[in-house]
């Protein structure tokens, strides 16, 4: 006998089906178990283990990314002078960057943003954070 799809349905259990005892998991498996006191200890014998082919060099399959490509350059840069020599190192991606991106993708939006704010006598989110 095979149930039905609306019984398969119940048959599916969720932490909001269960009280407090349901635990669904990751899938990835133990590593160990919980000892007495509620240490965790390592069963190396469950750990998996990835072994690396011999004579890597002549191996058939190729990584996902390769060892010839350059490093990406960033092009969020900064300047900053040191020893009287002017420098332009990374920086990270800020908010500034993230509205500028915004503005772009959404143009017709900020249009409207500022048309209020101007029929209005106020500065607009935008041009507060200029």
């Amino acid at each position: 006998m095979k149930p039905s799809q609306p019984m398969m349905a119940r048959l599916r259990l969720t932490t909001k089906q269960v009280n407090g005892g349901y635990y669904k998991g990751t899938r990835s498996g133990s590593m160990g178990f919980f000892a007495k006191n509620g240490s965790y200890v390592i069963d190396w014998k469950k750990v998996r283990t990835y072994v690396v082919p011999e004579r890597l060099s002549e191996f058939k399959l190729t990584p996902f990314v390769t060892k010839t490509m350059a490093p990406t350059r960033s092009k969020y840069t900064r300047e900053i002078e040191k020893d009287g020599r002017t420098i332009t190192v990374e920086r990270a991606f800020d908010g500034k960057d993230f509205l500028r991106l915004w503005v772009l993708d959404n143009g017709k939006e900020v249009q409207q943003l500022e048309d209020e704010a101007q029929s209005n006598n106020t500065e607009t989110p935008l041009q507060q954070g200029s």
